[in-house]
């Protein structure tokens, strides 16, 4: 079940189809996506939310590429995933998606400004460039004057940007987000949420995130509930969290 948008929404930019993800054989199958059809569009702040085992993050690791159907069919800007080599999987999370973890996974004894670097290097961007374009992700997420600090000079909410930095600094066209707040407190959470709106609001990022606390899926626009690996809800949220 996809639910309407108000406006003209334009064609999808994430398209699950009937995707399935079975894992084990005979008594042992566990059907941790069992015909899941789903749309997200660009522009879309979209919480995903459900039970332990509810299919949630399987259907993150899929639309990140991290993870493969066992059926269905996954479009991603119209282009049909599976149609696609391992490597070029791998360019499309390169060059089309950033990923934000509840592990904030950055690089110890390296500045903020140099983890934020990192996926520049890997594109192979020149270093006046990276070290411009990580200034203005870090920028972005409010932490100008915090370049030259390593993550152990850093709050746990500090950190959380600096990843969010990370992530958006190749403009990807989608930001996922899993659980982006479990380790943090609330304080830090709500201001880790405010940044997160902020982009889809303000520089229109599609954000797609998965959390299980609800007053953090409040500031989506569209909250996506599985339970048993099914879509149990999908709706739109008219009251945004501010």
């Amino acid at each position: 079940m996809t639910a309407p948008l108000a406006s003209d929404p334009g064609p999808p930019l994430i398209e699950l189809r009937g995707i399935c993800r079975h894992y084990g054989t005979g008594e042992a199958l566990v059907r941790a996506l069992d015909q899941v059809d789903l749309i997200i569009r660009r522009g879309e702040f979209v919480a995903i939310m459900g039970p332990s085992g509810s299919g949630k993050s399987t259907a993150m690791n899929i639309i990140g590429c991290l993870d493969r159907p066992s059926a269905g069919h996954y479009l991603f800007n119209g282009v049909e995933i599976a149609d696609l080599t391992q490597d070029q999987r791998a360019l499309l999370r390169r060059h089309y998606l950033g990923f934000v973890f509840q592990g904030f996974n950055l690089l110890a004894r390296t500045s903020a400004l140099e983890n934020v670097e990192l996926p520049l290097i890997y594109k192979g961007v020149p270093r006046l460039e990276r070290e411009a374009r990580a200034r203005a992700a870090l920028a972005k997420v409010g932490l100008e004057g915090r370049e030259h600090h390593d993550p152990s000079q850093l709050s746990g909410g500090q950190q959380q940007r600096v990843a969010i930095a990370r992530a958006l600094v190749g403009a990807p066209m989608v930001l996922l987000a899993d659980e982006p707040t479990g380790n943090l407190d609330t304080h830090r959470s709500q201001e880790i949420m405010e940044v997160l709106t902020r982009l889809n609001r303000d520089d229109g990022i599609t954000i797609v995130m998965v959390t299980h606390e609800e007053d953090m899926a409040a500031h989506a626009s569209r909250l996506v509930t599985f339970v048993d690996g099914h879509v149990a809800q999908d709706k739109m949220q008219t009251e945004r969290a501010r």
